[in-house]
Order: structure tokens, then C-alpha cells, then sequence
């Protein structure tokens, strides 16, 4: 019988990755608190405000998430007057998005807010690169992985 190392929970770079996720996603509540916006939140209202109007479909496709974990989401930005959500007048199966006044107004006082608390991280320029360099790596080789199991 083969004398193999046990697996240390602290060398997996799983555990750790999920472990910065949680801390990020608690970092982030606090960041985002005075603007009554949730991590996936933040990161649906970025993408907005880089392409809205979208759809929902599109929406998802760019956050990899399903229409079904959007829908809630969207309704909640939506009570609290970040977006407004209509059906297309092409074809009513699609719901567009748009962004309202108020977060057009709000985006630069969210930027200049979530900027200030990164600040506090103290992370420098090389290390942010480093980090998302290998995250990068990373998330390629896993689609790579993922994509000749399912052929």
C-alpha cells in the first residue's frame, strides 16, 4: 500500500480561494452598506453601468449567472430605485434594463467610496496584478478542464 501525504486543508488552493471569497464578500458588505447594495448587486449595477440597457438574458451572460438568480436581484435594485425593467416592444419574452436617475447620479460617489475602502487593503498596483494574473490563469485552465470533459 502506497504511503501517501495526507491532503492538509490549509495547502488547498480550493479552500483558500474559497476562504479570500468569503472575506472579499464580507469586505464588500461592508464597503457597499451605505449604498444598500449586496455583492451581486455591485457587480450587476457595474456591468450596467458599462452596457445598459441590457436584457436580462444578456445581463446573465455577462455575470454567468441564471435568469433565476437574477430575477430576485433585479427586483430588490429595482424597489430600491436602482433600475427599471420593461418588456422589449420587439418581443415581450425579453425584459430589458435600464439604470435610473438616481444611479446614474450615484456611480461616481459608489466608485470614489469602493476606491477609498480598496485603499485600506493597501494592496499595491504589482500585487492587484499578480493576484488577478493568476485568478486569470487559473479560471482559463479550469474552462479548459471543464471543456474537454464535456466534449
Amino acid at each position: 500500500m502506497p504511503n501517501t501525504q495526507p491532503i492538509q486543508l490549509d495547502t488547498q488552493l480550493c479552500f483558500q480561494l474559497y476562504t479570500a471569497n468569503k472575506k472579499f464578500n464580507h469586505f464588500y458588505q461592508k464597503v457597499l452598506k451605505p449604498f444598500n447594495l449586496t455583492y451581486p448587486q455591485y457587480i450587476a449595477m457595474l456591468t450596467l453601468w458599462q452596457y445598459a440597457p441590457l436584457s436580462v438574458k444578456e445581463l446573465g451572460d455577462h455575470l454567468n449567472l441564471d435568469s433565476g438568480t437574477l430575477t430576485p436581484l433585479l427586483k430588490r435594485l429595482e424597489s430600491h430605485g436602482w433600475i427599471k425593467r420593461q418588456r422589449s416592444k420587439e418581443d415581450e419574452r425579453t425584459v430589458i434594463i435600464q439604470l435610473t436617475e438616481m444611479a446614474s447620479n450615484e456611480q461616481d460617489r459608489v466608485f470614489t467610496h469602493v476606491k477609498s475602502c480598496f485603499e485600506i487593503l493597501n494592496l499595491t498596483s504589482d500585487e492587484k496584478s499578480d493576484c488577478s494574473e493568476a485568478i486569470s490563469t487559473l479560471e482559463h485552465k479550469l474552462d479548459a478542464f471543464n471543456k474537454a470533459k464535456n466534449d
